[in-house]
């Protein structure tokens, strides 16, 4: 009776707790069946303290792996959330990077321009612009060729795309360097540079254009005539590709199941179910947190 009491105590539950589930359960039972009760016991109070309306059941789910996610009060958010347009940040496209990624790096393809154009705007996005030089309006060459062409124009005339200027000096022609019209648009408004370069040059420049580029260039892939940038674009720990592109987030970033143990879990950063209490804490284990204070 003593041995499981003082190691009920040692994961952090109430002596009374632990007396009244030993007086329910009997000195011999077994640890595993104590512990369970506890869970029970300590998701219960939790549910009643908040004062929930609605009548809930905690059940313990197996450390196996689950073939069904539990529906948490998270990820019913997201059918719930009313987005609008003003919450989406601006969109600044890299227009030769995209063209030449479509253009398989043999030309410049301003239909992949259109595709990520048209990918944005089925998101919802109405701040789109794509920087484009302006001797791409030049005739093809067969060292430089340049397909559907007419797309630079139509998109010109939606007010999409912007030239940046070039001009020809004694026969040399003189460009600006557009990347840095990329940069400086998506620093001022706040938006997301959409390309696969990583601008080292211009992070040199300024502070703080590193630290933006770092954390709003947005790559991509195209699958044939597929636009597809990728669900995480900082990273696995990073935001969604969702609330990256948002002011504001509007979807949880978490939708992995809740732990059914909660804070009573002594798994630490093994467990692969979600814990919002070590959001930004070290995920420690009760054992590993004994053998330290032991230490101390």
């Amino acid at each position: 009776y003593q041995a499981k009491m003082d190691f009920a105590l040692k994961l952090g539950y109430a002596g009374d707790q632990i007396q009244a589930v030993l007086n329910k359960l009997g000195a011999d039972a077994l640890i595993n069946d104590v512990l369970a009760e506890l869970v029970r016991l300590g998701n219960k109070s939790e549910s009643e303290g908040q004062g929930s309306a609605s009548t809930t059941t905690t059940t313990l789910v197996s450390r196996g792996p689950c073939p069904k996610e539990i529906t948490s009060p998270e990820l019913s958010l997201e059918d719930e959330v009313v987005d609008n347009s003003d919450n989406l940040r601006p969109i600044v496209i890299d227009g030769s990077n995209v063209a030449m990624s479509h253009g398989n790096k043999e030309g410049f393809s301003c239909r992949g321009i259109q595709l990520a154009v048209d990918w944005f705007l089925e998101k919802g996005h109405k701040d789109i612009t794509v920087f484009v030089p302006a001797w791409r309006k030049e005739q093809s060459r067969p060292d430089a060729p340049i397909t559907d062409q007419e797309i630079l124009r139509k998109l010109e005339k939606e007010k999409i795309l912007v030239f940046t200027p070039s001009r020809r000096v004694q026969g040399r022609r003189v460009v600006c360097y557009d990347d840095r019209f990329i940069v400086k648009l998506a620093f001022d408004s706040d938006g997301i540079i959409v390309s696969n370069d990583n601008y080292r040059d211009l992070q040199n420049e300024k502070p703080e254009w590193k630290k933006f580029i770092e954390e709003r260039l947005l790559m991509y892939s195209f699958v044939n005539d597929k636009f597809m940038p990728p669900d995480d674009p900082l990273g696995r720990h990073g935001p969604s590709l969702e609330n990256f592109l948002r002011k504001r987030p509007v979807i949880p970033e978490h939708k992995k199941q809740p732990c059914p143990y909660g804070k009573k879990c002594t798994y630490g950063h093994k467990c692969k179910y979600y814990h919002p209490e070590r959001a930004n804490q070290p995920q420690r284990s009760v054992a590993d947190e004994l053998r330290i204070s032991a230490k101390l």
